[in-house]
């Protein structure tokens, strides 16, 4: 392979200021360090030159270019040159025959009109109406799926036998057992910083003893079912969306149907199932940590005795407090397990519409919950006191 000479660019202003151009401008001898610098400058004094020139009316038409000397060029030496001539060709131009087609590549390329992005033609009202037929939708496949779900379950009942059963399992050891430690950690951080807020207001008026009525009703019939409901919305809810949508774009929920095997009772029914045995089973593990983090800050900021604290807590709270924190739980396991699944098997098949639904499952479900949660305490407002 033939050595060429490193790039170069001399102005001459004798009879007619010229820029005359040698070397090979190759992008292996522009891109050291020595020459691109050297470059750049000569090519800007070419250029005021060729605006500042004697007799020049039109850009760089007063000076002129002599490319007979360079020995070789691509495409980035052919770009720069074509920058710094403000992307039209000059007047005056000496070019050798085998780079024209470098320059007319180039014209060509400068001459198409990049299209703009069309603005959008939906006014306001379009796009709420396009919003609301999106949640009709979304509540249509809802309520299709809450039906399958049913008749999945009666199918469970008149064939037991032939159920699901290791699915079932497997789902409850993934959102169950394997959430112990985050809900334990969050549950007993919730009881330390409720106890000792509390502490702080009861020490005001001498109430103290009361600190058990407001942990225990507090963590028993709200804080408990809540944060067991949210962890297990982001942690496991986005599992089950994620794992749906992978499904989807491997075409693995295709193949299924093919085969006659059926998505409901086989990856549905087992995730809803074990959510409603799980999340209870959760929500007693999270009330009991939160009280046992209670306890200790109780014991540590007012000195009261752990022994006094667990025998006033079955006074300050009655058993129907317990077992409507247990309702929570069931029900809003079985809302997480249907919404993750809802918007698992409506994913597209490609990585961006996994990525939303995925991150539009959790913030539903959350949403859900707290909805669900208000009407627990709009219908039983007067249960457990």
């Amino acid at each position: 392979m033939p050595r060429h000479s490193p790039p170069s660019i001399t102005l001459n202003s004798q009879d007619q200021a010229s820029a005359v151009l040698a070397g090979a401008w190759l992008v292996c001898a522009i891109a050291e360090e020595d020459v691109m610098p050297k470059l750049k400058a000569g090519l800007k004094q070419a250029e005021a030159k060729a605006k500042t020139g004697a007799g020049s009316q039109n850009g760089s038409s007063g000076l002129r270019w002599d490319l007979s000397q360079v020995t070789a060029l691509d495409t980035i030496g052919a770009q720069m040159l074509w920058q710094a001539w403000e992307k039209k060709r000059p007047q005056q131009l000496v070019l050798l025959p085998e780079h024209e087609g470098l320059f007319k590549r180039l014209e060509e390329v400068s001459a198409i009109a990049i299209p703009r992005e069309p603005k959008p033609r939906l006014t306001r009202v379009m796009q709420l109406g396009r919003t609301m037929l999106t949640f009709f939708e979304h509540l249509h496949d809802f309520i299709g799926l809450l039906g399958q779900l049913v008749l999945d379950l009666m199918r469970l009942v008149r064939q037991p036998h032939r159920g699901p059963w290791k699915e079932i399992s497997a789902n409850i050891y993934r959102t169950g057992f394997q959430a112990l430690g985050i809900t334990a950690l969050v549950g007993a951080l919730i009881g330390v910083v409720l106890s000792y807020l509390s502490s702080n207001q009861l020490r005001t008026f001498g109430g103290d003893i009361y600190l058990v009525n407001i942990l225990g009703m507090g963590i028993i019939r709200e804080l408990g079912p809540m944060l067991a409901a949210i962890l297990v919305a982001g942690r496991s809810g986005s599992a089950i969306t994620a794992q749906l949508g992978v499904m989807r774009v491997t075409e693995e929920l295709d193949a299924m149907t093919v085969m006659g095997i059926p998505q409901g009772y086989r990856l549905i029914m087992p995730k809803v199932v074990a959510l409603a045995i799980s999340m209870p089973l959760l929500v007693i593990w999270t009330d009991a940590m939160a009280l046992l983090g209670g306890m200790l800050a109780a014991q540590a900021k007012l000195g009261m005795a752990p022994q006094f604290f667990w025998n006033k807590l079955p006074e300050a709270v009655p058993l129907a407090n317990y077992w409507l924190g247990l309702g929570k739980g069931a029900v809003f396991g079985i809302l997480i397990a249907l919404v993750a699944c809802q918007f698992g098997l409506r994913i597209q098949p490609n990585t961006e519409s996994l990525g939303q639904g995925t991150t539009s499952s959790v913030v539903i479900s959350i949403t859900v919950v707290i909805l669900a949660d208000a009407v627990f305490a709009i219908m039983f407002s007067n249960v457990g006191y």
